[in-house]
């Protein structure tokens, strides 16, 4: 009996990557009604991740109450999964720029000090694996607050815990770890990220994501001294240079400070992903694999979803079609990476929000013609 393996990303702000399996499926049933059909929803680490990988390991939604950006209190959901022990966290839940009304944006105040609440939330909920994506945020403190919340004192000459943000890292003279929560030491902290931004200097943190965070030229500067104070006051104290590490300056240095005071693996978010799925033993002995995302374009090979999973299949010998709901310019490179065949779900030149609110119809309805295209070489390699 055939077995199809069905591996798409979210299609943003219209379907989960569970509904777009389902789409999918349903096509594909309309063809092959008796194969199986093996529906693993993926993510590649951003947004979207925590609801992928819930609906993929059959994990719950925990929500729970934080410190915000700002220092006021939000709600922030993650993805536990309890028989399994892992968490998923986004970082840009607790600590995202969507909570920064854009007339108080100023990332020389915001703080993580909610993702390492998130982190610590998980810890206590019994998770031994914490999966933590990077990206979307508002902060540019080095990771301090995510640190703070976990148990690590950051002090001033008198003694005094350092307040949230960025700029008063310029006033940081010790850093106290015997405080660190216990719980880390019998868990692993793994980091999606696909950005290899170090923590200073013109591709850093302060320098490349400081403006669209709402930092003027001045605040960049400011941010600039205090980190670099900060990343030399761990490498005295702590004997750890994280200032160049490709990806420490993530989420505004965020990276930098796990690097520092914890010790996490930092991966791309498709690969963590895969993993975190058991995608590979899932996929085996598929004679087709699918994947899609909203887009498929030049940049897909540079860490999205469809090339993950295609060089994972490929790896199995496994053909791959991608489906997306559009196929932009240079899409053509994902055939030099994995992906068999691409095709887009939209039948027409209509207008986007009508394709955003029908993204299932029209998915479903391009992948039964997918399928359809499938049983005839099927036929014609029968015939030969």
């Amino acid at each position: 009996m055939q077995k199809i393996s069905i591996a798409p990303d979210s299609f943003k702000e219209s379907l989960t990557a569970l509904q777009a399996a389902q789409a999918i499926k349903a096509g594909f049933k309309r063809v092959f009604p008796h194969a199986i059909y093996e529906c693993i929803p993926m993510a590649d680490g951003g947004e979207g991740t925590v609801q992928s990988l819930a609906d993929a390991l059959g994990a719950t939604i925990r929500t729970a109450t934080v410190t915000g950006p700002l220092g006021n209190q939000v709600e922030a959901a993650y993805a536990f999964a309890k028989k399994e022990q892992i968490a998923v966290i986004e970082m840009a839940a607790a600590s995202g720029l969507h909570l920064v009304p854009k007339d108080k944006r100023d990332p020389r105040k915001t703080t993580t000090f909610g993702t390492g609440e998130l982190i610590k939330d998980a810890l206590e909920q019994g998770a031994k694996r914490i999966i933590l994506g990077l990206g979307g945020s508002a902060t540019n403190d080095g990771g301090a607050g995510c640190a703070q919340a976990l148990g690590i004192r950051l002090e001033d000459a008198e003694g005094k815990e350092l307040q949230q943000g960025c700029s008063p890292l310029i006033k940081l003279a010790r850093i106290r770890t015997e405080t660190k929560h216990p719980l880390l030491a019998d868990a692993s902290l793994e980091i999606a990220c696909d950005v290899d931004n170090p923590l200073l200097g013109p591709k850093g943190a302060s320098a490349i994501y400081g403006p669209q965070k709402g930092a003027t030229q001045e605040m960049i500067a400011e941010m600039e001294r205090a980190l670099t104070h900060y990343a030399a006051v761990i490498k005295q104290q702590l004997g750890k240079s994280v200032q160049h590490i490709a990806g420490a300056g993530a989420a505004g240095g965020l990276g930098a400070g796990l690097l520092a005071f914890f010790q996490p693996r930092i991966e791309s978010g498709v690969t963590l992903v895969l993993e975190a799925t058991g995608f590979h033993k899932r996929i085996a002995g598929s004679e087709l694999v699918v994947t899609g995302e909203g887009r498929l374009d030049s940049q897909t090979p540079y860490g999205k979803t469809p090339i993950g999973v295609a060089k994972a299949a490929k790896a199995q010998q496994i053909p791959v079609i991608a489906v997306a709901g559009q196929l932009g310019d240079g899409y053509e490179a994902i055939f030099d990476h994995g992906i068999d065949a691409a095709f887009s779900l939209v039948p027409g030149a209509i207008p986007l929000d009508e394709a955003i609110a029908n993204g299932a119809a029209y998915l479903e309805a391009v992948a039964e013609q997918i399928a359809r295209t499938y049983a005839l070489a099927l036929e014609n390699n029968r015939n030969d």
